[in-house]
């Protein structure tokens, strides 16, 4: 099954996650299929903390990819600042 979920990157204290697709078997930093966004907890006020790619979003939801609780979540945020 393929999922859109979060990778861990960043420093230790300093957490970056990139949101990808990815087959549900490999590990969560392992590899994915695309890279569709990405997530910074700690942006501050002038920077970008969530970027993603609405129309590959919509794709992978077409053709089955289920996403996570979390990433469900980070979408709704995103929609919200859209609007």
């Amino acid at each position: 099954m393929v999922v859109i979920r979060l990778a861990r990157g960043g420093a230790k204290a300093r957490p970056f996650f990139n949101i990808v697709v990815a087959d549900k078997r490999t590990r969560r930093d392992g590899r994915f299929i695309e890279r569709i966004g990405f997530y910074n907890p700690i942006a501050t006020v002038n920077e970008e903390s969530i970027r993603l790619a609405q129309d590959r979003l919509t794709y992978w939801k077409s053709v089955g990819a289920q996403a996570s609780p979390t990433v469900e979540r980070l979408i709704e945020q995103a929609a919200k600042k859209a609007a």
